[in-house]
């Protein structure tokens, strides 16, 4: 959540002491975070990775999206503190159940992203967390959101496998073998789906949503034996400590596709 600072009419004079010349009534928000900001972004950062970890309680993940914040508004151009507040947006506007939070997060998500990859353009993170929350928001708003967001997102998606192909577990495939299989009524396909997985599944096969991805893709074209392995595989799978809830996820998707499909 966005946090407001206010401040005594003290502290304003103290200020316009310490900053000669400089006109607070006309400064803009992050200027003013920038000259009150008491600690440094590197430790906000930290912090709100801390409470990143326990993202599965919503409260915590707001604080730390709030930590991160602070960073980014004392340090406008700080390249970790924009992906990161797009990587936390992401996942609460996964998670969040109330619609104008999800779709603020969704936003600031993906303007964060896109600041990120105007930053450091030769790095992935803002690229794919720009697609991640553009993806998301089309997930939750397929008519108003997903067609329009299509192109950027193969466009950014294909930027971060040009720079790092296995980032986030090869991710970026994955991302672009489910624009295929969800856009078969206008030009996807399963087939193309399955050669993005089959090269994210080379990279990291250990990733729980590349395997369920395989599934869903194997049962679009009738492979349900390969479709089947594979959710039982996920099942099976030792938990990964670094995504704990999004695995559990993938195993609740599994379960779920086990029980219709099969």
């Amino acid at each position: 959540m966005h946090k407001k600072l206010f401040f005594h009419f003290a502290a304003v004079c103290l200020l316009s002491v310490c900053f000669v010349g400089c006109d607070l009534s006309s400064a803009t928000d992050n200027e003013i975070s920038a000259a009150t900001e008491s600690v440094p972004a590197a430790d906000l950062i930290g912090q709100g990775e801390e409470l990143y970890r326990r993202r599965e309680d919503l409260g915590k993940l707001r604080a730390g999206l709030a930590l991160v914040k602070r960073a980014r508004n004392s340090d406008p151009n700080n390249f970790e503190a924009n992906w990161k507040l797009a990587k936390f947006n992401y996942y609460l506007g996964d998670k969040s159940t109330d619609d104008k939070e999800r779709e603020k997060a969704f936003k600031e998500g993906i303007d964060a992203g896109r600041t990120a990859s105007r930053i450091a353009p030769e790095r992935p993170d803002g690229y794919f967390w720009t697609g991640a929350n553009l993806g998301g928001r089309a997930k939750k708003n397929p008519i108003t959101d997903g067609l329009g967001s299509i192109g950027e997102i193969r466009q950014v998606m294909n930027k971060v496998i040009e720079i790092q192909p296995d980032y986030q577990g090869a991710t970026a495939y994955d991302v672009l073998a489910q624009v295929e299989l969800g856009t078969r009524m206008t030009g996807g396909s399963a087939e193309k789906s399955l050669e993005y997985l089959e090269k994210a599944f080379a990279f990291a096969p250990e990733n729980s949503n590349i395997r369920v991805h395989l599934a869903e893709t194997y049962l679009a074209l009738k492979r349900p034996a390969e479709a089947k392995k594979q959710l039982e595989y996920v099942i099976k799978m030792p938990p990964d400590p670094e995504y704990l809830p999004e695995q559990a996820d993938a195993v609740g998707q599994a379960k779920k596709l086990l029980e219709t499909r099969f």
